[in-house]
């Protein structure tokens, strides 16, 4: 689950808006849907890098990643989207 919020013709003011957020986000318990929200909203509060807003856990993952790929332990898009076929589609 992922959170967009579209504006259209400028129908909604900010207040509005954060009114919409305020009750989108008391309404779910989705830990990584708050994680994502959270990260997003420092990134543009505090002008500070993404990368020192995420979790240490989000960090470890992507740096793991990043090793296995340098070190060529990947697999082409086709052989995985093969082997979760089943659980993208409807």
């Amino acid at each position: 689950m992922f959170l967009i919020i579209f504006v259209q013709n400028n129908t909604m003011g900010n207040i509005d808006i954060k009114s919409d957020l305020h009750t989108l986000i008391d309404r779910t318990n989705d830990l990584q849907v708050l994680e994502a929200i959270k990260v997003l909203l420092y990134s543009k509060v505090d002008e500070q890098d993404f990368w020192d807003t995420l979790p240490e856990s989000q960090k470890k993952s992507i740096e793991r990643g990043l090793e296995q790929s340098s070190k060529g332990e990947t697999k082409p898009h086709e052989e995985v989207m093969k082997k979760y076929e089943k659980w993208l589609t409807k």
